[in-house]
């Protein structure tokens, strides 16, 4: 038979034997229950394992972890679990770490023990852990696993949560977690076994009657991390099932070609950034059935479907795809399929199919079990086999698969296999074929081949990688990822701290003014000093007209500060992302000249030094800068927005040039940038936007006309955005870039202040002093055969030997086959060797192969390579007749091969060549030396020489650096004993691995130490000297950067008494530990103070000259501003002066005016030695606040005993008015700039009060600071009688449309500019549900039509409420960039938050008022002694207390208040009475307890947004937050006597509470910028700071009566945390909250009201655990929180 036909034949029997997939069985599960030493876990409804301890951790993505819990509701936690009502119903991920086989609302509880069991162990046990190994190895092939425990979970026949009301269904499900771990790796099995599945989720409990039900969800959840120290943010996360489908779909398939099993690898012990799924197989899998399953093969894995809700049972066979006939080839798959994963011949990596040894049964499962023991699969009859269902997915032209997220596979349709038909067309797109080859089967075992070639993986390509990367197979891909100690994005790694050094071309055409100037390649180089975010840019022949005028253009030098900034936590810099391979395109736009420049620079990569590769191509216009001028630039910052494959940034930068000709000038400029690079997305990163920020600190810019070099200095951190310096003494070293460490070495942060230093991946020292480890020299290269190690600094790299190349995989060396090129004479034959070749002449030819000739009586040989070479040189051949003087000419011995030691005549140099003539590397010498022995074996470079050599290259011109310490070797190339630095003259001696030894270092012109003489006992270095050497070695070439304090010291170590900065002159007097001795500063020119003299006693500055000086050096200070005068004492002078204004006024000692004294500028100033004559009045206190801000403010008039004048005017604005004796306006007085003003004599005559539309128009009127409209507001028209006009028409748009009496747009009625207006006079019928659109909305879609309608997701586009209501959070598109608004829109200030945690905004306009309405009154609720009080929108809800627990069954609304939002809430357990504050009326009110009592109006006017309220029952007085004034006032308790208490140093006020017993009052301030928690006296005194540090959003503040604590809930650090009032004792009481507002305590329990859960939850003290929860019907934010009781409680406050 012919082999086709052979082919043809088994093809069909194998077509007719392919059996049904089917699951797992519950046998096939690992061994489970009691007999396998399982604990069980208790029946429950809400059921969490004890703490089950793991013998050695395991590691949960790169987490450790030591303890683990198991819960009814099918997870596994690595922390003790919240109740389940926070987790069950809500979405995935969780906020904590979870593996979730199965998370639904599962209940075992049953009186008759029949609703399942949970069982659980840890083992050791072999027979698991060979089976967990299988797996591993099965699904992760070229994994290095062994595990080492196992962790084991079985829920058997559990069943979902129903009511007991419901009758109970019998669905219970089977299903088991197996955690298999070693010292590194952790991987998890999910096991779904036949028919272990038949409930696929659970219904809510908390559904309000609802009937829906939520799909279980399956995957993985690092939880919340924590960011910024407090800050927490949602982990990395995986999710296996996205709906009810794919949870069917567990036991149907799997990804690992056994349907049911499911495998992923979880954690790392040093890189992890996702759960990684394994990838076995393609979309034929082989269930192990009447023949097995071999363990040391793998079955291919399904394809993936999207769920077309396909029926089995309704399929009819018309559907079915049919084979195509003749050939035993399939044809291959049409365009369209999606078989990105589809078997292909030929692949290395494919599974053989089951064997037909029917004696090698075995199931999926272990070979440690009998197999006698293993169950059976059941086998389908033949004729069958399996097809994919159509995906019936759009493919866009060309047939391309768009690429998809993963999505749960679907089970594989069975369709029966008839004869084949001779003219039956291809498969339609839905069909799965695959091309089997003739070659691809073996006729001895029978076993078909398949591949995957359209998968990249790291077995054909690894060879992109790093060599110090790792790579790692995913579903889609490969990836490379650096390995510990270097970084980078896996293609391109560098050593972790060392410096880094850039090289590169610079070309363009740039215009200076109208000069064109060409660039052509002139070099650019850099150097980084990565430790502390330092980056030189030198660019050298840079003619000079240009070379001043790219001063400002530091931009050139910025990607280098950005690829290698210094990392503050949170953060990374570019090159971890883009590695060296980028684009970066910038555009630079200077103002005002409006000229352009363009930027491009590409990186090609690292050479064969590690040096980055950088060309850079300018072109444009910049402007002309004055020769010899300076440019300064001030620090900024930049924020970078991160996409997948593209970093993109705005800003703008300003930049001053002083010059001879014109001064000081300052100008401006624009960079927009995009940086693209090749991104990794198979590992299942996140896609979302990120935001990191760039602070450049300080740059430098100098151009040096005399050697034509432009070079850029700057330092620059990179850090999330809206991080913000603190002061230095707060911010560890190593984030300051202020450390000591070597510039190879890593600083590493600790506690505090505290760092270490550590030698750079590649460096050896004490960290503060690293030098290079030859790896060469050291045996440590990695270096295969026939290769050549060469040390670089950091680092090694490999290069192949003469008559090798690197390989495919660009790091094995292969012979090169010269015969290929045909090296040899056309009459000569070529013949390969390893690592070289030869050439012989062909028979009857002669010579020496490269050149053969034929001749008749040849008797004297043929001239050789080397005599060729020899004489064209000689002859002048190759330089057409005329030998070249000063040539180099070969010398050739006398048989004609070259001499192994070449000189050249004319330079002296010598070296060694191979037979073939090329120069051995290391062997050439300098004229007047002794040339190297050729005979003799070479030795590598001993470390002094590769340390000596790698110095005298490093610079970018390729010479030694000016002032670099060169060390010197000796003749053997070991280090010298003695060592001299050639510039700065100190010598010392050095141990044979060139380390320093301590004590030995001379200065110049001192005798050096004598090396040979054994090591005295010397001292360690002093802290000055250490101070001293650290900073003479700060700069990249190795010496004192130039105006660089450099500290001197004794010959003993210590300090000098005296210390002088040798660049500014100044001298000063220093202490012991090198601290400045204050007064002892002298100016340059002067007499230094006598240091050796004793300190006199000195006294400490006064509060006037404190006062004084901070006046005069202050940041803020501005020109003009008042410098108060002190005496010779130090006392405020009794008479001050304002130099700019000419007022002069009397001071009590402590500085304070003295009501009545101010004089104007001109008059006779006050005598302040007479005593005071009365206080100040209102009127003048309100004037001389207001005087000293900014220009255009309205200023009030004071006649001259103080009081307003009647009539007052704005001196900007013009408008005037009159005003009543405690200077508020008269209404109706008003009159504007040009009329005549009104006589404020006269009475007032009767007047209307002011209508709505008139207070609507004057609002707008005064809304500028100034007193006058923003240009281009609307303003609306008013009549006679001040009603709205029925048209109104915006003065600057040109649109019109009419309005209701209300001022209310009147739908379809607006017109645009230029078109005929409505009849507004003629009624529009309007539909009764509609309304017009709300400001809020016309500003949504007027943006969102200037985005083009489809705004980016960092775009911002107002976000409203379903009324049409401005939300009270607004946000920059998806990012976490928010802030809080007011009812018309406008940002509070004080609220803009960058992090996760969006900021606690409370609403201004209470919701639309639903009818019919209840009555205002009271209802309380009956026979309770303690009820908690909840605020709820437009309510006061009442939940009382049973002991501790809430009492949900007798909860019910207190207080209904249409239209109101009550937000603080504080009960007075004296008059049995409740306080609380309205958001929206702008109100306090209180009302008794009593039922059918009313409300009464305590306060209403001058209230913006009242929060948080507290009352003194003792002292009969309240307290109030309002934070939009951002104030604090109190009052009585029937609203009389009220005051402010504090309106300075507040920011965003919310929580205030008052402790009675000690009339104390404690309030937080949640401050994004700085957050706080303050206390004084209830008189206003004695204000303090309690806390301020590790707090983020303290919304909710409640006081510990029972320890006498203070405690806050923080929605940022989602903490519960306690502390004394004098800041000692702080503890955390519960550190996982969700969003907390408003808080109580009682009873050794905290109550706090939580927006994410928006209800009540109660947490222990003692436990520090929720102990109860709350959810009201109806689900909207709660907000203020009280307790109200029958009597008053010990310790009420």
């Amino acid at each position: 038979m012919e082999r086709g036909e052979i082919l043809a034949v088994y093809l069909l029997c194998w077509c007719c034997s392919v059996c049904v997939v089917t699951a797992i069985q519950r046998a096939d599960m690992f061994p489970y229950g009691n007999l396998s030493g399982d604990a069980s876990l208790e029946v429950g409804d809400d059921v969490t394992s004890p703490v089950l301890s793991l013998p050695k951790p395991l590691y949960f993505y790169n987490d450790p972890v030591s303890q683990l819990y198991v819960a009814t509701n099918g997870i596994i936690s690595t922390q003790e679990l919240l109740m389940e009502k926070q987790y069950v119903d809500d979405g995935f991920p969780t906020d904590f770490p979870v593996v979730a086989p199965f998370l639904a609302d599962i209940d075992t509880s049953d009186e008759k023990g029949q609703r399942g069991q949970i069982y659980y162990r840890v083992t050791e046990i072999p027979s698991v852990l060979n089976k967990v190994a299988q797996e591993v190895h099965r699904g992760f092939p070229d994994a290095k696993f062994t595990p080492t425990h196992a962790v084991v979970a079985t829920w058997e026949n559990v069943a979902a949560y129903e009511e007991r009301t419901t009758g109970r269904s019998n669905k219970v499900n089977t299903f088991q977690a197996v955690i298999g771990y070693d010292e590194t790796d952790s991987y998890v099995l999910f096991l779904y076994p036949q028919d272990g599945l038949n409930f696929f989720g659970t219904r809510p409990k908390e559904s309000y009657n609802v009937e829906i039900e939520l799909p279980a969800r399956v995957g993985f959840s690092r939880g919340e991390i924590v960011y910024m120290f407090f800050n927490r943010k949602q982990g990395p996360h995986y999710s296996v099932t996205s709906d009810e489908q794919s949870v069917k779909n567990l036991y149907q398939v799997g990804n690992t070609g056994i349907p049911g099993v499911w495998l992923f690898h979880t954690g790392n012990r040093y890189s992890f950034d996702n759960i990684v799924p394994a990838s076995t197989g393609g979309l034929l899998a082989t269930p192990p059935g009447e023949y097995g399953i071999s363990l040391d093969t793998t079955t291919p894995e399904y394809d993936e479907y999207p769920d077309n809700g396909f029926d089995h049972d309704n399929q009819e066979e018309e559907d079915d795809y049919p084979l195509t006939g003749g050939d035993p080839e399939f044809h291959p798959a049409p365009a369209g399929s999606d078989f990105s994963e589809s078997p292909q011949p030929g692949s290395p990596d494919t599974p053989s199919s089951p064997s037909e040894d029917s004696a090698r049964q075995v199931s999926y499962g272990s070979e440690d079990v009998p197999l006698t023991s293993e169950p059976r699969y059941s086998f389908e009859p033949a004729g069958r086999q399996y097809a994919p269902l159509n995906p019936q997915e759009n493919v866009p032209a060309g047939g391309a698969q768009q690429p998809q997220e993963q999505q749960p596979q679907v089970p594989l349709e069975v369709v029966d296999v008839y004869p084949p038909h001779r003219n039956e067309p291809p498969l339609s797109p839905g069909g799965h074929v695959v091309s089997v080859d003739e070659d691809d089967v073996d006729f001895e075992t029978g076993v078909i081949q398949y591949t995957t070639e359209n998968k990249e993986t790291c077995a054909r390509f690894q060879q992109q990688c790093s060599q110090n990367a790792f790579c790692s197979d995913y579903a889609t891909g490969f990836c490379c990822h650096c390995k510990p100690g270097f970084y980078g994005n896996g293609h391109h790694c560098l050593p972790e701290g060392a410096p880094q050094r850039v090289s590169g071309k610079m070309s363009g055409t740039l215009t200076v003014g109208s000069t064109p100037v060409d660039l052509n390649n002139i070099d650019l180089h850099a150097y980084i000093v990565v430790g502390d975010g330092r980056a030189y840019t030198a660019i050298s022949e840079v003619p000079e007209p240009l070379g001043w005028a790219l001063m400002p253009v530091a931009p050139i030098g910025e990607l280098f500060g950005w690829l290698f900034a210094l990392e503050l936590p949170n953060s990374q810099a570019g090159f971890k992302i883009t590695g060296a391979e980028f684009t970066r395109r910038a555009e630079v736009i200077f103002y005002p000249s409006n000229q352009r420049l363009s930027i491009i620079q590409t990186g090609r990569g690292l050479d064969e030094h590690n040096h980055l590769t950088v060309d850079t191509e300018v072109n444009g216009n910049v402007p002309f800068i004055p020769p010899g001028a300076e440019v300064t630039m001030d620090p900024f910052k930049e924020t970078y927005q991160y996409y997948p494959s593209v970093v993109t940034s705005t800003s703008v930068r300003e930049f001053s040039v002083v010059s001879a000709e014109r001064g000081s000038e300052s100008f401006s400029f624009q960079l927009k940038q995009n940086i693209t690079y090749r991104d990794c997305r198979h590992d299942n990163r996140a896609a979302a936007v990120e935001t990191l920020q760039i602070t450049m600190e300080r740059a430098f810019v100098v151009y040096v006309k005399e050697e034509r070099i432009l070079r850029y200095a700057i330092t620059n951190k990179i850090s999330p955005v809206g991080v913000e310096p603190v002061g230095p003494e707060l911010v560890n070293p190593c984030y300051a870039g202020n450390h000591d460490c070597d510039t190879t070495a890593q600083c590493i942060p600790l506690e505090g202040q505290a760092f270490n230093c550590q030698c750079a991946t590649g460096y050896r020292g004490d960290g503060r002093n690293c030098y290079d480890i030859d790896e060469c020299a050291e045996g440590l290269g990695t270096c295969g055969a026939h290769s050549q190690c060469v040390n670089l600094p950091g680092s090694h790299r490999c290069q192949c030997q003469s008559g090798y190349e690197f390989g495919f995989d660009g790091r094995t060396c292969v012979d090169v086959d010269e015969c290929s090129s045909s090296p040899c004479h056309i009459n000569a034959r070529c013949i390969n060797g390893l690592g070289s070749f030869q050439c012989q002449c062909q028979l009857g030819f002669y010579g020496d192969g490269f050149y053969c000739f034929q001749q008749e009586g040849q008797t004297s040989r043929p001239k050789s390579q080397c005599e060729q070479h020899r004489d064209s040189l000689q002859s002048g051949v190759e330089h057409g007749g005329r030998p070249s003087l000063g040539a180099f000419i070969p010398q050739c011995d006398s048989d004609g091969r070259y001499r192994p030691l070449q000189c050249h005549g004319s330079t002296g140099h010598c070296w060694c060549v191979d037979r073939r003539g090329q120069e051995r590397a290391g062997t050439r010498t300098p004229p007047g030396t002794a040339p190297t022995d050729c005979d003799r074996p070479e030795r590598p470079k001993t470390p002094c020489e590769h340390h000596r050599d790698s110095i005298q290259t490093t610079s970018p011109e390729g010479y030694p650096i000016i002032g670099a310490y060169v060390p010197q070797c000796d003749a053997n190339g070991q280090y010298s004993p003695l060592q001299c630095h050639g510039s700065i003259g100190h010598c010392w001696c050095v141990d044979s691995s060139g380390q320093e030894r301590p004590g030995t270092r001379t200065l110049p012109g001192t005798t050096p130490k004598d090396c040979d003489k054994p090591d005295e006992r010397e001292r360690p270095k002093t802290f000055c000297e250490h101070h001293r050497d650290s900073v003479q070695t700060t700069s990249p070439e190795g010496h004192p950067i130039p105006g660089v304090f450099v500290p001197q010291c004794d010959t003993n170590g210590a300090y000098r008494s005296q210390q002088c900065h040798s660049s500014s002159g100044h001298c000063w007097c220093v202490d012991s530990n090198g601290q400045e001795r204050p007064g002892t500063r002298t100016p340059p020119g002067t007499a230094p103070k006598d240091c050796d003299k004793p300190d006199e006693p000195e006294r400490p500055k006064t509060h006037c000259e404190h006062h004084k000086d901070r006046a005069q050096s202050s940041p803020e200070a501005y020109p003009g501003a008042f410098v108060p005068q002190c005496d010779t004492n130090g006392q405020y002078i009794q008479l001050q002066c304002h130099g700019s204004t000419g007022h002069c006024w009397c001071v009590d000692n402590r500085g304070q005016e003295r009501a009545g004294t101010r004089t104007p500028p001109g008059a006779t100033p006050t005598d302040c030695d007479k005593p005071d004559v009365r206080p100040k009045t209102d009127c003048e206190q309100r004037r001389d606040s207001v005087r000293t801000t900014s220009p255009g403010v309205f200023v009030p008039q004071c006649d001259a005993n103080g009081q307003y004048t009647s009539q007052q005017c704005h001196s900007s604005s013009g408008h005037c008015w009159c005003v009543d004796s405690s200077g508020q306006e008269r209404p109706g007085t008003r009159t504007p700039p040009g009329a005549q003003p009104k006589d404020c004599d006269k009475p007032d005559e009767p007047q209307r009060p002011k209508t709505q539309c008139e207070h609507h128009r004057d609002n707008i009127l005064n809304s500028s600071p100034d007193g006058y409209p923003v240009v281009g507001v609307f303003v609306p028209q008013c009549d006679a009688d001040g009603q709205y006009m029925s048209q109104q028409c915006h003065g600057s748009t040109g649109q019109c449309w009419c309005v209701d009496r209300r001022g209310q747009e009147r739908a379809g009625t607006r017109t645009p500019a230029g078109v005929a207006r409505v009849d507004c006079d003629r009624p529009v019928p309007v539909a009764p549900t509609q309304r017009p659109e709300s400001v809020c909305e016309r500003w949504r879609a007027s943006l969102i039509e200037h985005y083009g309608g489809k705004p980016e997701p960092q775009q911002y586009v107002p976000q409203c409420e379903p009324d049409g209501q401005f939300s009270p959070v607004q946000c920059y598109g998806e990012t976490t960039y928010c802030w809080c608004v007011d009812q018309d829109g406008r940002e509070v200030p004080g609220t803009r938050s960058h992090d996760v945690v969006k900021p606690a905004c409370l609403p201004s306009v209470a919701p639309p008022t639903v009818r019919p309405l209840p009555r205002p009154d009271v209802t309380p609720p009956t026979n309770t002694d303690v009820t908690l009080l909840y605020a709820q929108g437009q309510k006061i809800g009442a939940l009382p207390l049973n002991g501790t627990r809430l009492d949900a069954s007798r909860s019910k609304t207190l207080l209904t208040l249409h239209g109101s939002i009550v937000v603080g809430l504080s009960y007075d357990c004296k008059e049995n009475q409740v306080y609380w504050t309205d958001l929206s009326a702008r109100t306090i009110n209180r009302a008794s307890m009593e039922s059918g009592a009313e409300p009464e109006i305590l306060i209403n006017t001058n209230l913006v947004s009242p929060e948080g309220l507290a009352v003194d029952v003792k002292r009969r007085l309240m307290f109030w937050v309002d934070s939009n004034p951002d104030v604090i006032e109190t009052a009585n308790l029937d609203g009389s006597g009220r005051r402010t208490l504090f309106d300075a140093d507040l920011v965003n006020p919310r929580a205030i509470i008052v402790v009675s017993s000690t009339g104390t009052l404690y309030w937080t301030d949640w401050n994004r910028e700085a957050p706080k928690i303050e206390s004084s006296s209830v008189d206003g005194q004695n204000r303090r700071v309690v806390v301020s540090d590790g707090i983020g959003l303290p919304n909710a503040l409640t006081y510990d009566s029972s320890s006498g604590q203070i405690c806050w809930a923080d929605a940022g650090t989602k903490r519960l945390e306690c502390i004394f009032p004098d800041g000692s004792g702080r503890k955390v009481i519960h550190a996982t909250l969700n969003y907390p507002f408003s808080m109580v305590y009682y009873r050794n329990h905290f109550y706090y009201t939580d927006w994410r859960r928006d209800g009540v939850i109660a947490v222990s003290k003692d436990s520090s655990q929720f102990t109860d929860e709350y959810l009201p019907d109806q689900r909207s934010h709660l907000y203020g929180i009280a307790i109200a009781t029958s009597h008053c409680l010990s310790g009420s406050h």
